[in-house]
Order: structure tokens, then C-alpha cells, then sequence
């Protein structure tokens, strides 16, 4: 089975008041240069936010990031891979961030995961995320599954999107889409799954030259007018 991308522009058009207001609505990706030109630090920080904001409000979360990126001088790589057990019983007693001391633990994991990439690659995290292809953005996720702390299941995604990486996101939403249109008939967790899931979206970006996060929305839209 697949989707018909003029069906769903059409059926999204309709939610909105021009095209200018759709295209408005509609997120971006950065592009490859913009994601290389952010320093690792960012990268970092984006993951420890993407874990903190597992199972709280991402409200809550974001309202005290600031806070954290104060504690944290910044997620610099080099200086939060040192992070050891003093320091993390030392931030438990910063009542201006969240403190879950599982969570605490992943920031010098992920640390280590992006200095071993740079060391891998021979180039910054930033240039290693921007050159993944997105005709396989979950073998994305499932690396970052595998060798970042904390970044399993749905954060994985969540974190790329924070950074500004083109990906798909599967939402209740979008989920209920491709069962609509025959594509999935349960929720995608196995790899054969999730690779049904990314030829789908892989034709639609073909048939649309539309990104991933676009087409996401799109699909969300088609069901959800609140989205």
C-alpha cells in the first residue's frame, strides 16, 4: 500500500487559509551547512534535554534549561565527560534544575558517545549528524538507540528534531495515517517495521520533494486538524 501525496496535500490544504498560511505552519530542517556549523556542545545539550524531557512535560523541561545550561557550563564534551559521582551528588542538590539522578548520569555518557564519533569520523558530530542519509534516518535512531545513553524509543527522534535534523516522528497521528492507509496494521518497534515505515515516508518524499518533518506534520494534519 502506499500514500497518495496529492490526496494528502489536498486534504491538509483544506485546514488552512491560503498556501502561504500552510507553508508557514509547516516545520524545516536545517539544512547540511547549519547543522555542521553547530558545535558539539549544542549537540549535547540537545540530548540531555531530549532525556529530561522523557516522561515530563517538555514545558517544564525547557523552562528550566537555562538553569541547566548554567550548571552545566554549556555541555562542552571535553568538560562533561569528566562528570564523576561527587559531581552528579552535587547537582542533586541544585534545586534550580531536574534533579533525577538517572538522567544526571546519561550527560557524561552522551558526552563520551559524541567525542568516540568524532574520533571515528575524523570530523565534528555536527558533520557526522548532517551527513546521515534520511532514505535512512532510522538506522539513525537505532544508532543512537544503541550507543547514546538514554536516546531508545521515541528521544532518539525527538532529539534529532530538537537539533534541526530532518526526520519523521511517529506520533499517534501519524501512526493512525498509515494504518488508515494500509501500510501498518500495528505499532512499528522491529526493524522490518520501522523499514516499511521509512519507504513509505522515502516515497512520499520522492513523489513531494517535501522534508521528513513536513511530511510528518502532514500526516498528523490529515487526521488531527488540531495538530
Amino acid at each position: 500500500m502506499t500514500l497518495d501525496y496529492r490526496w494528502l496535500y489536498d486534504t491538509v490544504r483544506m485546514r488552512f487559509e491560503s498556501d502561504e498560511a500552510m507553508e508557514a505552519f509547516l516545520p524545516k530542517a536545517l539544512t547540511a551547512e547549519e547543522l555542521k556549523r553547530k558545535g558539539d556542545d549544542r549537540y549535547l545539550s540537545a540530548m540531555s534535554q531530549r532525556v529530561f524531557q522523557a516522561g515530563i512535560q517538555h514545558s517544564v523541561v525547557d523552562a528550566k534549561w537555562p538553569a541547566f545550561e548554567e550548571a552545566f557550563c554549556g555541555f562542552v564534551p571535553e568538560q562533561m565527560v569528566l562528570l564523576g559521582p561527587e559531581q552528579i551528588e552535587a547537582h542533586m542538590k541544585n534545586e534550580r534544575i531536574i534533579r533525577d539522578r538517572t538522567k544526571l548520569q546519561s550527560i557524561p555518557k552522551n558526552a563520551r558517545f559524541i567525542l568516540d564519533i568524532r574520533q571515528e569520523q575524523g570530523s565534528s558530530f555536527g558533520e557526522f549528524i548532517a551527513g546521515w542519509p534520511i532514505s535512512d534516518i532510522i538506522g539513525l535512531w537505532r544508532l543512537l538507540a544503541k550507543r547514546g545513553a538514554r536516546l531508545g524509543g521515541r528521544s532518539g527522534a525527538g532529539f534529532l528534531r530538537l537539533v534541526g535534523k530532518d526526520t519523521f516522528l511517529l506520533t499517534s497521528d501519524v501512526l493512525a495515517r498509515l494504518a488508515a492507509a494500509g501500510i501498518i496494521d500495528h505499532e512499528p518497534t522491529s526493524q522490518r517495521d520501522l523499514q516499511i515505515v521509512q519507504d513509505a515516508f522515502n516515497a512520499l518524499q520522492q513523489d513531494s520533494g517535501r522534508q521528513l518533518c513536513q511530511l510528518s506534520a502532514m500526516l498528523s494534519l490529515s487526521i488531527n486538524p488540531q495538530f
